[in-house]
């Protein structure tokens, strides 16, 4: 029972300021989510390439096995190599599900190889 004309009006505020907290809370954690398998993607494509830079030597196959090792050991998936000389350029791919039903890829590519003067 309502006293002193009160209606519920402050609650229902309340509700909704507490749902906007809610959804900017979730989509704040989406975008940290997307930001740490960016970062992840890099990592496992920085040191995959340096691998097969290091195996360069042995061939082009076993130089992108090393990428395709050491890519999945850093929790990525080695979507593309490429053995150029002495150059190893990979792409690797590491997936993000930042909502329940909603998937990301992140994809980066990297090289590495001697130093060119």
């Amino acid at each position: 029972m309502a006293c002193c004309g009160e209606r519920g009006g402050a609650s229902v505020c309340l509700l909704a300021v507490g749902l906007v907290f809610v959804l900017f809370g979730t989509f704040g954690a989406a975008v940290g989510a997307a930001g740490v398998a960016r970062q992840r993607a890099g990592v496992a494509a920085d040191f995959g390439a340096l691998a097969g830079a290091g195996a360069v030597a042995q061939g082009p196959s076993d130089a992108c096995r090393w990428a395709e090792s050491v890519a999945a050991a850093n929790g990525g998936r080695l979507t593309a190599c490429r053995v150029d000389g002495l150059d190893v350029q990979v792409t690797v791919q590491v997936g993000v599900s930042p909502l329940p039903g909603l998937t990301r890829i992140a994809v980066v590519t990297a090289r590495a190889g001697p130093v060119r003067s």
